[in-house]
């Protein structure tokens, strides 16, 4: 269950960009490629925000589907399985053009 540890490090990141502000909020983007489970990092969250001055924020994370880009036909497919096939053509020199993201975008902070 490395999501465990990768709050952790979020934890560390909010609290620098936080400067001492309440924290509602925390918003990130995570690709269908990683190997994170939205749901299980979501649950962490509360495990390593308990009794902090993080508790009571929330983890919310948008899940960024995977999409290829053909080099061939120039077809951009959406894929559900980490197949890196074209949809359009059988191609297979494709590029991945979302779904590696995670990115912490946004906090939600309290008013200073």
């Amino acid at each position: 269950m490395h999501e465990l540890s990768i709050c952790r490090s979020i934890v560390d990141i909010v609290n620098r960009n936080a400067a001492g502000r309440e924290v509602r909020a925390v918003h990130l983007q995570v690709g269908q490629l990683r190997q994170i489970v939205p749901d299980t990092l979501v649950y962490c969250w509360s495990l390593v925000n308990d009794d902090t001055p993080l508790a009571g924020s929330t983890l919310e994370v948008e899940s960024i589907p995977a999409a290829i880009r053909c080099r061939s036909c120039a077809a951009t497919t959406t894929i559900s399985a980490p197949v890196l096939v074209c949809g359009s053509c059988s191609g297979t020199d494709v590029e991945i053009i979302t779904g590696e993201e995670f990115l912490l975008t946004t906090l939600d902070l309290a008013e200073a």
